[in-house]
């Protein structure tokens, strides 16, 4: 069929469209890369727009030098691998009745399960409990809380129940158990859900700081974003008490929260790609199923 002179106009309206977006959706992560490595006080001074001013690995050397740095990194790579894989494990396990029609009960769980989306104990209760079981200052403070999400519960029983009956059945027959067919024919099947939920929680671990600072006692066990934040706000507090008259010190603080941000995402977008085309399937689970 031959391209008419309307579909090449509508093509390149379009991809003048998309390369805005694009611009965009870019611009501010260059501009903060842009920051990171700039001079200082050209940072300071607004001289940054978009490509770098001068050239500067200062931020970055005080943020791999402070003590305690490395560890923290090894930390949340810790808290965000085992909490990944503990919510997988624990969302897969519950999930997998609700969806199976023979279970008479699923119904009051769904129920159940639907009202902690809406209450919550909130955060005293919780960090009673967390005392309770003797594992402050522990990983289990750090992966435990929020590990069972009724959310997620949700979009894996909604996966699960798409999963067709009959490969269910054939297990069965073959005399396959309820375990046989979750990991041998399910899961298996179940990589796109897994891939988002995986995703979304490993990011929320990575990001996480707030669960260290009511759980963790022991500088030695904090994640990244505890040192990153005591960092800034140590260099925040350097900048108030001198007045704001050292330029340098307070060029150097802008430059710092820039790296910061640097430092977070970077080892989030080197994952993303390899998990993209399971994440865009994993995502339409939940709007066109219910």
């Amino acid at each position: 069929m031959k391209e008419t002179r309307g579909d090449k106009i509508f093509r390149v309206v379009v991809a003048i469209i998309l390369l805005f977006v694009n611009i965009i959706m870019l611009y501010p992560f260059i501009l903060v890369i842009s920051l990171s490595i700039s001079d200082p006080q050209a940072v300071l001074r607004g001289e940054v727009v978009f490509l770098p001013v001068g050239f500067s690995t200062e931020a970055y050397n005080k943020m791999i030098t402070t003590p305690n740095f490395w560890m923290s990194y090894k930390n949340t790579i810790i808290y965000a691998v085992v909490g990944t894989v503990i919510t997988l494990a624990l969302t897969s396990l519950t999930a997998f009745p609700l969806s199976v029609a023979k279970f008479r009960s699923r119904k009051y769980l769904n129920l159940y399960y639907m009202i902690t989306m809406f209450v919550y104990g909130g955060m005293i209760p919780t960090f009673l409990v967390i005392r309770s079981l003797h594992i402050i200052d522990t990983l289990w403070a750090m992966v435990l809380p929020g590990a069972l999400s009724a959310y997620n519960i949700m979009i894996f029983r909604s996966f699960f129940q798409g999963i067709p009956d009959s490969l269910h059945e054939s297990a069965y027959i073959d005399g396959a158990n309820d375990w046989r067919v979750l990991f041998s024919i399910i899961l298996p099947l179940s990589k796109p859900v897994l891939a988002t939920i995986a995703l979304f929680t490993m990011v929320r671990h990575w990001n996480s700081f707030f669960n260290a600072l009511l759980y963790l006692n022991s500088p030695d066990k904090y994640p990244l974003q505890m040192i990153l934040r005591n960092i800034l706000i140590g260099a925040e507090q350097l900048d108030k008490d001198s007045g704001f008259e050292d330029f340098a010190k307070r060029s150097v603080t802008e430059a710092l929260k820039a790296a910061s941000i640097i430092i977070t995402t970077l080892p989030v977008i080197c994952i993303y790609p390899f998990i993209q085309r399971y994440f865009v399937k994993g995502v339409m689970i939940g709007s066109v199923k219910g």
